[in-house]
């Protein structure tokens, strides 16, 4: 079989070339798909959006370097912008983690405010509110304070 590859002449140079850029991007594919998949299960429950599928064609088949390099680069798309949302995603739990700081200093500037702890990427089904206390007289009173509450059904 060697032997045959070799009485092609310049034919065999071309496999090689063509096999080693395959496996180049088999490798970068792989990477890749490894990270998107990470990037993915830290999101967890709190992703905004799920990952789009890449799909090639119908059935099995052998992709072309043509094709490998646009799956490479999909994913190289998709990976920046699982990086951009998660970035978004701490940028807004920041945000309400602040906003959570302030109500807790001062709950009657905070009236009847929520705020989830899906809202600064807290697992559960809880939220923090602030409340009167002693309801209708503590309102009157101006005695306000922030509970926790389960919020679970």
């Amino acid at each position: 079989m060697i032997h045959a590859e070799l009485s092609h002449g310049g034919h065999l140079g071309a496999d090689v070339d063509e096999r080693r850029a395959r496996r180049a991007f088999r490798r970068q594919i792989t990477r890749l798909e490894r990270e998107l998949g990470v990037a993915s299960v830290s999101a967890g429950a709190f992703a905004q959006a799920p990952l789009r599928p890449h799909r090639g064609g119908h059935g099995r088949r052998l992709l072309d370097l043509g094709e490998l390099e646009q799956l490479r680069d999909r994913l190289v798309a998709d990976l920046d912008e699982a990086a951009r949302a998660a970035e978004r995603r701490a940028a807004a739990w920041r945000r309400k983690l602040l906003a959570l700081e302030a109500m807790r200093c001062d709950p009657r500037a905070h009236r009847f405010e929520r705020i989830l702890f899906a809202d600064i990427g807290q697992p559960g089904c809880g939220a923090w509110h602030s409340r009167p206390r002693l309801g209708l007289i503590g309102m009157l009173m101006g005695w306000w304070e922030v509970k926790i509450s389960s919020g679970c059904p």
